[in-house]
């Protein structure tokens, strides 16, 4: 139990530190835990780590799903739902029969079930990978929107393929007709249990008398209640997770406070941090296992097998993406589309933006080690190693090569919108607006005879004034605007400083010192991370 636990903290510590050096050095996230976990075991000494399959699915998958549901801007998801559709579902069929199809031609003993759930692993790009890259990129909204869009539905349609293969194996049977029936009937069936399991979440945090720490307690569990309430009926629990968290996420001004709000952000953050790294580097310590697991293939074999297969994908993604674009410029001639000349720079990038990551991984480890007769699964090892490389060069080709490829196609935003510090101002002065109608219309009088409201009108009008100043001031060169985020982080760090100094007063409690601190760290993250 001992060993376990230091196991666990150690390989967090090689998260948190492979993340810093890879920031220092630049290189994205995703790409430097894989190289780093892939570092590690070839050190002498380093114990050979062996997961448990069968909860992979369970420990992993619910939270991140979730996260990724909750965090999804539905506007922007529905404007763009059909092409999110279409890549979600109609792109990793594609490419699940493509890679069914090839394999099972190409690799001696690969039979055609094996080629599907080989398709089901690798089909489904990772927004987090995407967008790590993407981070610091001036890359328009719609683009990220489709990737993020894309990844939260092709998780769960091939993890469905995944599961329809993975039966077909261990059965040995596998009847086309009956699989799209049962198909459709766990897809849809796990759509009404996540969103049955959210009503009752809803009504918790809606109707009983909850704290803040209880509300992110909840909003902790319910994944994972929802996935377990979708496989408990052999339903899809991936699409209940998706649907569920899409939901809550949707009524979520409506069952959590800002309290929960903010500090149940910063919990998802750092529990979404931990698993995808944990992912990430786990599968860089159980390659020297995988290798010794190969069988009949030869090392050069298994790696020419992998690169076919990462080639396949690789031109499949970006021949579907410049598909899609020509069968929008047609389809637009009958139906409202969001876009009916998408052109070729969009789709390229998109097709490009394909790098595999966690749920592909997380496929993987989570085949079982043997069949229901207790035989070895057969290739179990080779469709891991080649997993590990299609993550592994679509991270490393692909991924450190976006950025490049963003900047040569020169694709700009046709939707040419507002820069979001300027929307944010607006937005600002319209609830300024509201505020003081509000006051003005219902409580004038008070105003004048309660001290404490006249206080908060001239406090409004006085952030009226400076609001429209400040959206005045937008106009500024980026110099001026860098200068006076400098000069703001002086003051907030000034006035940490001193709050350091009042904590140690006896006139002070603890709860007001947070308190502010809470406010400089918002004022803090502004600054940090100025919106452009």
């Amino acid at each position: 139990m001992h060993e376990t636990l230091f196991l666990c903290l150690a390989l967090l510590l090689a998260v948190s530190l492979f993340v810093m050096i890879g920031q220092r050095l630049r290189v994205p996230t995703p790409i430097f835990l894989v190289l780093g976990g892939l570092a590690i075991s070839f050190v002498p000494g380093i114990p050979t780590i062996s997961i448990d399959p069968e909860l992979i699915f369970l420990i992993f998958l619910p939270p991140l799903l979730y996260e990724a549901a909750w965090f999804t801007a539905w506007k922007e998801f529905w404007r763009w739902r059909r092409i999110i559709a279409g890549f979600a579902f109609g792109l990793v069929l594609f490419t699940s029969f493509a890679v069914a199809y090839v394999s099972s031609a190409l690799i001696p003993g690969f039979t055609l079930a094996l080629g599907f759930l080989l398709g089901g692993i690798i089909s489904p790009p990772d927004a987090v990978a995407a967008t790590s890259v993407l981070r610091g990129i001036d890359v328009p909204k719609r683009l990220i929107s489709i990737l993020e869009g894309e990844s939260l539905m092709n998780d769960a349609s091939s993890l469905i393929v995944f599961r329809f293969a993975l039966a077909a194996v261990l059965s040995g049977t596998f009847v086309w007709q009956q699989a799209a029936t049962e198909f459709m009937l766990v897809t849809i069936m796990g759509v009404v249990a996540g969103v049955s399991v959210a009503g009752v979440f809803y009504m918790i945090h809606r109707w009983l008398p909850t704290t803040t720490r209880i509300n992110i307690l909840l909003t902790f569990m319910a994944p994972y209640i929802m996935y377990l309430a979708a496989e408990e009926f052999h339903f899809s629990g991936v699409m209940a997770v998706v649907s569920g968290g899409l939901f809550l996420s949707n009524q979520s001004h409506r069952i959590l406070n800002h309290s929960a709000r903010i500090q149940g952000t910063g919990m998802w953050a750092t529990v979404v941090f931990a698993l995808n790294g944990l992912v990430f580097i786990l599968i860089g310590l159980e390659l020297p296992l995988i290798m010794k697991g190969l069988g009949g293939y030869s090392k050069t074999e298994a790696v020419l097998y992998a690169l076919l297969i990462t080639l396949l994908i690789i031109v499949t993604r970006v021949g579907a993406a410049f598909f899609t674009s020509g069968f929008t410029r047609i389809i637009s001639r009958v139906i409202s589309v969001a876009d009916p000349n998408p052109g070729w720079r969009a789709p390229f990038i998109i097709g490009w933006a394909g790098m595999r990551g966690v749920v592909s991984l997380a496929s993987a480890l989570s085949i079982p080690l043997t069949l229901t007769n207790g035989e070895p699964f057969p290739n179990r090892n080779l469709i891991l190693f080649i997993t590990f490389v299609v993550i592994l060069v679509t991270l490393i080709v692909q991924g450190l090569t976006l950025p490049f490829v963003i900047r040569l196609v020169n694709y700009q935003d046709p939707d040419n919108p507002a820069p979001q510090d300027e929307q944010e101002t607006i937005i600002r002065l319209k609830l300024l607006d509201v505020a003081l109608k509000t006051l003005n219309g219902k409580h004038a009088e008070e105003a004048t005879t309660n001290e404490l409201v006249g206080n908060l009108k001239n406090r409004l009008e006085t952030d009226l004034d400076l609001t429209a100043q400040h959206l005045h001031s937008l106009d500024c060169d980026a110099g001026k605007i860098k200068r006076y985020n400098q000069i703001l982080s002086g003051i907030l760090t000034a006035q940490r400083d001193e709050l350091r100094r009042l904590r140690h007063k006896k006139e002070f409690d603890d709860e007001v010192i947070r308190k502010e601190e809470a406010r400089i760290d918002l004022e803090e993250e502004k600054v940090d991370h100025p919106i452009h």
